[in-house]
């Protein structure tokens, strides 16, 4: 990705939280029939020394037959439109043109299909225990029936892709000056709409500290 010195993060516990508040993912790679992609949800591991995810796919699905080669798996986080409006400097100059400010997790690594039945329940037990935690009666594997999810069990394949390499990169501002920043900040904070208060606090986050 192309990845300015101004926008990249290279915080591993910082990548790791968006990794972990966005698990839906992108898994794509290339194989004999070219570049293929599956949306999928995650569960990343603290193994090894850039983690691990672990995820998993419909048997029907031919991704799974054409892993080997390299992996890559998109993470997005919080994003949306900025209005050249919202800038200062609009009524200056009027140099200034929109944008988009977003935040995204790229992984790397080789990917390895999973078809061991073991491994593949206590994937779904972990998946399931993340997605379910905010409920307030969380749904547990073992309220459906085991003949039912034996079943279920033997229509998908784990994918397990050890991290090799991991980029992250926060496009929230860094670029402009801090008049247009603060006015970025009022603008997403009065649309509110989809993940701006969420931008908002990342690009008030990143401002220099006034002095």
């Amino acid at each position: 990705m192309y990845l300015p010195d101004l926008f990249r993060v290279d915080d591993l516990p910082r990548l790791f939280a968006l990794m972990r508040a966005h698990p839906f993912a992108t898994l794509v790679s290339a194989g004999p029939a070219g570049l293929i992609a599956t949306h999928l949800p995650t569960v990343l591991k603290d193994d090894g020394p850039h983690g691990t995810i672990e995820c998993h796919v419909a048997r029907a699905n031919p991704h799974w037959k054409q892993l080997g080669g390299e992996t890559l798996m998109i993470f997005q986080g919080a994003e949306g439109y900025i209005t050249p409006n919202w800038y200062a400097s609009k009524a200056e100059h009027g140099k200034v043109v929109p944008t988009w400010n977003y935040a995204v997790v790229h992984a790397y690594g080789r990917a390895a299909a999973m078809d061991d039945v073991g491994w593949l329940r206590r994937h779904v037990g972990e998946l399931t225990t993340q997605q379910e935690a905010g409920e307030a009666k969380p749904w547990a594997v073992t309220d459906a029936p085991e003949s039912f999810i034996a079943g279920m069990a033997r229509a998908i394949v784990g994918i397990r892709l050890p991290i090799a390499r991991l980029e992250g990169k926060w496009k929230m501002s860094q670029n402009r000056e801090m008049k247009d920043r603060e006015g970025v900040v009022a603008g997403l904070s009065r649309r509110g709409a989809g993940d701006d208060r969420e931008i908002a606090a990342i690009v008030e986050r990143e401002m220099p500290p006034r002095r």
